[in-house]
């Protein structure tokens, strides 16, 4: 194995490097002037996100989870109250549900984009059910028009879980404006990532931007002053300022996510046993993820660690089997479709940094194991 053809799953070296003084100088700047929490950063840093997501309202908060959790209490969402969404996530999503005192009702997902079903939702809706937390996964949005059309029709609110999702359009729109409030994650990895944790609520709510402002700090509407309990879910000025100059270039980094994605489907099209997701026509994804399906997952798995190729599986257990909700009493068959994708797909890499060379050595050896 080469240099020149080993690929990383993810190389956030390389992104970095090119940000390397910009980032020195943000930190730099914070630590002469002793501006950590909050401030200037996180205010400029608010207005360009809600900006670029063309949203009224953005509120920094410490992480994706955070901002899950605190749109669903400035939702309305508590005990006693049920919450629709999927099981193909990461535990963040149901976590914010079950720490906001909710319970955690699964809907299945579509067989070609692994995003909630629609034709599903209705059957999952009670008395009890206040809101849908539908999840833009690996960076597609969900089928927003018939989830909308659902949630208006019961009166329900619709919290977007666009972790994922940073950029992505539906019918134009984008993610984080179609909902009541929209969720956003900087964790590292993600198309728009801090170097440490960060996250942020859109809305076009002024109430709810105001509770979210207070709910992450401890409840204050000014200092000392406590409306409410509330958490420490701040986002701190130096990510905030290092997400303002990567903000500056994730349209680019967007575009190149589905450039490379477009590529793979090219080069990979025909390929026996191998099929990819769907973009639906009416949105644009933005590619945080680039997952195959095959059955010939460990067969790939064990070329690709020969080749030097990253990989990852995204999620491989199912929420409802996971030992963390077994209380719930959901046995395998419960969500027959997003069971069996567990069992088929595979992350493969996909980020602006990549290279022609790297990507062709990646589709070379899955056709390899395709043959």
């Amino acid at each position: 194995m080469s240099v020149a053809t080993s690929v990383p799953f993810l190389d956030l070296r390389a992104q970095h490097r090119a940000l390397e003084h910009e980032i020195m100088d943000v930190c730099r700047a914070a630590i002469l002037d002793a501006a950590f929490i909050g401030g200037p950063q996180v205010e400029a840093f608010e207005q360009e996100f809600a900006a670029f997501c063309e949203s009224p309202y953005a509120i920094g908060v410490n992480s994706g989870t955070d901002a899950l959790r605190f749109a669903l209490i400035a939702a309305g969402v508590g005990p006693g109250d049920e919450v629709v969404t999927v099981p193909n996530t990461f535990i963040a999503t149901t976590e914010a549900i079950s720490q906001v005192g909710a319970t955690i009702r699964f809907v299945d997902v579509l067989p070609g984009t692994a995003n909630l079903d629609p034709a599903q939702l209705e059957a999952a809706i009670g008395k009890r059910t206040k809101a849908i937390v539908p999840v833009h996964l690996y960076g597609q949005m969900a089928e927003m028009g018939p989830i909308l059309a659902i949630a208006r029709a019961h009166g329900l609110v619709v919290v977007e879980d666009a972790c994922q999702a940073h950029g992505a359009r539906y019918e134009g729109r984008r993610a984080g404006t179609l909902g009541d409030y929209g969720c956003f994650s900087f964790y590292p990895g993600k198309n728009l990532g801090a170097c440490g944790e960060g996250g942020a609520v859109t809305t076009s709510s002024a109430d709810g931007a105001a509770r979210i402002r207070r709910l992450r700090e401890h409840g204050q509407s000014r200092k000392y002053h406590h409306q409410e309990e509330g958490y420490n879910g701040r986002l701190d000025a130096i990510q905030a300022g290092i997400l303002r100059l990567k903000l500056q270039r994730l349209e680019g980094w967007n575009a190149a996510r589905r450039a490379h994605a477009d590529a793979y489907r090219a080069e990979l099209e025909g390929t026996p046993g191998l099929t990819l997701f769907e973009t639906p026509a009416n949105c644009e994804g933005v590619y945080h993820l680039m997952v195959i399906r095959t059955d010939r997952r460990a067969a790939v798995q064990a070329a690709f660690e020969a080749a030097g190729i990253g990989w990852g599986i995204h999620y491989p257990i199912p929420l409802h089997l996971q030992p963390a909700y077994a209380s719930m009493g959901l046995a395998r068959g419960s969500f027959p479709v997003a069971e069996a994708q567990a069992e088929q797909i595979l992350s493969i890499p996909i980020y602006p940094e990549l290279t022609a060379a790297q990507r062709a050595h990646v589709v070379r050896v899955l056709k390899e194991v395709h043959v």
